[in-house]
């Protein structure tokens, strides 16, 4: 199961040992996206700087037994939950890495699937629970629109 607190406990950790190497130099800004490439076969989860240097990685054995073929989706979940739990620990906030920069969910061939989490102090993150409802609203004032 992919979200086991297991899991999620290996998984915060993994990242914050990645985010403990990136450099905390003020002249390095060269960091731009960290890269995640986790892996349903073997379970490893490797944690990628740009320059493609290995940051950490890790074995989360709960991976590999998962079978559903959601597995990037639910990893990109709960890559999403731990890193707001760092950000909420003031983990994210202290980087000395040039903003806007995203955590990236990347394939084995190092292609992106997905950007998980983007971090900038100056832009709002639409979510689902932001979004809800929209569709409706939108259309409901078109309609109004065309009407006048």
């Amino acid at each position: 199961m992919i979200s086991g607190s297991n899991t999620h406990d290996k998984v915060k950790e993994v990242i914050r040992l990645a985010l403990t190497k990136i450099s905390g130099s003020e002249e390095d800004l060269s960091v731009t996206d960290i890269h995640i490439q986790p892996s349903q076969e073997t379970g490893c989860i490797k944690i990628y700087d740009d320059e493609d240097n290995l940051l950490a990685s890790d074995t989360i054995e709960e991976w590999k037994e998962y079978e559903e073929d959601d597995f990037n989706a639910g990893v990109a979940k709960v890559l999403k939950e731990e890193i707001e739990v760092l950000k909420k620990d003031g983990l994210i906030d202290s980087l000395k890495i040039l903003k806007p920069y995203y955590f990236v969910l990347i394939d084995e061939n190092k292609e992106t699937i997905a950007d998980i989490y983007l971090v900038d102090d100056d832009t709002l993150i639409l979510n689902d629970e932001l979004l809800k409802g929209l569709d409706k609203e939108l259309d409901d004032f078109l309609e109004q629109l065309l009407k006048e």
